[in-house]
């Protein structure tokens, strides 16, 4: 594990990424961002009253040398904030309501991040990930050509790393959801020096046998192609074709992987839940994750029962995406 971060930990170091973390009154956040800030990783951001986080810090025995604290209550620019988010929601909010929201440290800190402040945002130690994205969704938006965000696991044991996706937002994704999250998780990907092959997962393989399901899966595997003719992409595959060699010989021997898949498009959340899963508690993979990725602009989401480490390894991985173009 710790080599997979080394390699973000290269691609960041000396960027000078602005990382937002509102819930700065929460302990887990005030530990991560002081070691971040020691190791000149990156520029943490912390939103709260600075007095009280001063205090905490200290409570805590940790430094907040390097850390930025921004509070809106007193934030000097709050009236261009007011007037940046108003203009983004085109007036489904007047001033005011802006004004209000932007109290709110998600949609405070989201805001950060649209206007440049910052490069990404990591949330969720102390809300849902409905708080979390809820404002990334509306102010920071898909990209374009993307409607959707998607979460993806990277999978790791030892030397072995695997992306899987969609294991956390989509439950129901169709065809076109599944060729933008096979072209996104191959940036995710090769963030973690992964080559990607892409392998679009289903119970047939290559026509073995026929249902809306199915069908799905080889629109998506063709639109995926059609958006990017370099991809690295085969389907529809069982697990096994697209895993061991030997099968892929069997049941796929025309098919551009013959096994050796590291990017798993799951079919469903179902699907991908499961599978991420079975493979973390019965193969005792790690599963760092999930990870949002179609966004114009890096947040991500903590577990709230995630502890200083996850919250350190969540800003390095938001680290990364700010890099990527």
């Amino acid at each position: 594990m710790s080599q997979l971060f080394n390699i973000l930990e290269e691609k960041i170091k000396g960027e000078n990424i602005r990382i937002v973390f509102p819930e700065g009154n929460d302990n887990r956040i005030l530990e991560a961002v002081s070691r971040l800030a020691q190791e000149e990783i990156i520029k943490p951001i912390i939103i709260g009253n600075p007095g009280e986080l001063q205090a905490k810090a200290e409570a805590l025995e940790v430094s907040l040398s390097g850390v930025e604290i921004y509070d809106p209550e007193q934030y000097d620019e709050m009236s261009t904030l007011v007037d940046a988010f108003v203009e983004r929601r085109k007036g489904k909010v007047t001033k005011e309501q802006a004004y209000k929201m932007l109290l709110d440290e998600n949609y405070f800190g989201t805001m950060l991040v649209y206007t440049e402040k910052a490069h990404g945002l990591v949330s969720g130690a102390a809300h849902s990930t409905a708080d979390t994205v809820r404002p990334a969704l509306q102010i920071i938006k898909t990209k374009e050509g993307v409607k959707k965000t998607s979460g993806v696991f990277i999978m790791v044991r030892d030397t072995e790393k695997y992306v899987f996706a969609d294991c956390a937002i989509n439950i129901a994704p169709d065809s076109q959801d599944l060729a933008e999250i096979a072209i996104e998780s191959t940036h995710t990907a090769q963030m973690f020096n992964i080559e990607p092959k892409v392998a679009m997962l289903s119970f047939s393989t290559k026509g073995s046998a026929k249902s809306p399901e199915t069908e799905k899966v080889i629109e998506a595997v063709r639109l995926a192609k059609e958006r990017n003719p370099e991809l690295m992409v085969e389907g529809e595959l069982q697990f096994d074709a697209a895993f061991v060699p030997s099968v892929a010989q069997k049941k796929a021997p025309d098919a551009l992987i013959q096994g050796d898949a590291n990017v798993f498009i799951f079919p469903s959340l179902e699907a991908g839940n499961i599978g991420y899963k079975i493979a973390q508690r019965l193969g005792n993979f790690e599963a760092v994750g999930p990870i949002l990725q179609g966004l114009n602009k890096p947040v991500n989401d903590l577990s709230r029962g995630c502890n200083q480490e996850d919250v350190y390894k969540l800003a390095l991985i938001t680290a990364a995406q700010a890099l990527q173009k």
